[in-house]
């Protein structure tokens, strides 16, 4: 008796090879038992799209990332007042970030005006 790959495949304890229809009891499920069954599987993919599509909507992007920037500044403003970085690898990577950008800005806007006083 020959095996297809997906029989060669390994099952959690408790499943049925593919394609024998066999419950984990042993039992052939019941019409009850596979409607629920696809109405439970049904219901967790529409939850994850909706996960997923709140996600990636736009509206929550930008609310996140201003969260993150408030974080920030806040976290900023603690280490110039002597609080120091916080602890969390993050929220200390992020205060790095915004005091670069923070200092990147000043440079230009010094080589800016230094350049229009000159001309």
């Amino acid at each position: 008796m020959s095996t297809t790959p997906e029989q060669q495949l390994p099952r959690p304890a408790g499943h049925a090879a593919p394609g024998t229809g066999a419950a984990p009891t042993g039992k052939e499920p019941t019409a009850k038992e596979l409607r629920s069954e696809v109405e439970r599987a049904r219901a967790e993919l529409g939850a994850t799209i909706d996960e997923l599509t709140t996600r990636l909507s736009p509206g929550y992007q930008a609310a996140q990332l201003a969260s993150a920037t408030r974080t920030a500044a806040s976290d900023a403003g603690g280490l110039l007042t002597g609080d120091g970085l916080p602890a969390d690898e993050r929220r200390a990577r992020n205060v790095k970030v915004l005091l670069g950008a923070a200092g990147a800005v000043v440079l230009v806007v010094t080589a800016l005006v230094v350049r229009k006083v000159r001309s």
